[in-house]
């Protein structure tokens, strides 16, 4: 839609004189992208949704010029909102790989995103490599600014000319900016670019999934470690610790008494474009399975590389079911 399109729906004084329902209809094509733009920076979906509407507020009281087009101004509105929050916000750094305030992304939500150029491979990748876990985990570790700058050049194509206009920079601090925000990131992702990418769901993955799901409900704890690679890591958000290595996992699962938990079930779903699973644990009061934990898998090569959890505060907006019956062998 072109400037003048968008100023002659409006009014041509711009947002300001605009009838509400004539913008708010505007704006909503473009909030699920605004939304993972948003949790992209956030790492929260929570603290998304907060700032898409902010950034609704903030364009309801701006007046629209015209001189780009609308999703252009809208992305400035919200990365602002994102930079106000994250100066405001100053959250607890990042550890090693962990990353206390991360929350998944449901990909029923993510299938909301518009197509797009859907048939360019690359276009494709990036879409599905910068909004999996690992990726948006290392991105937390980078000031707000450079992270700014690193997903509108790299994830959505800006020109530099047009980030360093939004930002009040010049070009060039802006390709400082990103090349230190590309060394930042590998420092923090995975070595290889296919370690960090799950790729296309294949026979194998499925079934590697399904091997995991059995011997999870099973409490299995030596076929879940043959499932590991050698430098597989863990970690619970917002719960701290982050556990490196089969041994360290394994050992963490013994103690925190895995092997003894029983009326375990699962239900796969996927999150952040990864496979997962939310495991339910049988309540006899209640007389059906509640809500325990999920785990978002991170595949390589036929093992699984990491695990993250998230607790059951997340079930409800993952789409999930709040409980399970009985089964008739209960």
């Amino acid at each position: 839609m072109s400037a003048d399109t968008v100023l002659e729906e409006l009014g041509m004084s711009g947002l300001g004189e605009a009838d509400e329902s004539g913008f708010s209809g505007l704006a909503e094509r473009h909030r699920r992208e605004l939304h993972v733009h948003c949790y992209r920076m956030l790492g929260s979906f929570e603290d998304a949704e907060d700032t898409v509407q902010e950034t609704f507020l903030r364009a309801w009281r701006e007046t629209f010029q015209g001189r780009s087009t609308l999703r252009a101004w809208l992305y400035r509105i919200a990365t602002n909102a994102c930079l106000d929050l994250l100066a405001k916000r100053r959250p607890e750094p990042a550890t090693g790989g962990e990353a206390r305030w991360l929350q998944p992304y449901p990909d029923r939500l993510l299938d909301e995103l518009p197509a797009g150029d859907a048939d360019e491979p690359e276009t494709v990748a990036v879409a599905r490599e910068t909004i999996e876990l690992a990726y948006l985990v290392a991105v937390q570790h980078l000031a707000p600014r450079p992270r700014a700058v690193l997903i509108l050049r790299d994830v959505l194509g800006w020109p530099a000319k047009d980030v360093a206009e939004l930002l009040g920079d010049s070009v060039n601090s802006v390709n400082s900016a990103l090349q230190r925000a590309r060394a930042g990131m590998r420092e923090h992702l995975p070595a290889e670019r296919q370690d960090w990418t799950g790729g296309e769901e294949d026979a194998t993955m499925r079934e590697l999934v399904r091997r995991y799901t059995e011997a999870s409900v099973a409490t299995d704890v030596e076929a879940l470690a043959s499932m590991l690679r050698d430098d597989v890591r863990f970690s619970m958000p917002p719960t701290p610790g982050l556990y490196v290595g089969r041994d360290a996992v394994m050992n963490f699962l013994t103690e925190s008494g895995f092997e003894g938990m029983t009326g375990l079930r699962a239900v796969p779903t996927s999150v952040n474009r990864q496979p997962a699973l939310a495991f339910y644990l049988w309540q006899q009061p209640e007389g059906a399975y509640l809500p325990l934990t999920i785990d978002v898998l991170r595949v390589t090569g036929g093992t699984i590389t990491e695990i993250t959890t998230f607790h059951d505060d997340q079930f409800l907006r993952l789409g999930l079911p709040e409980r399970l019956p009985a089964s008739d062998t209960e």
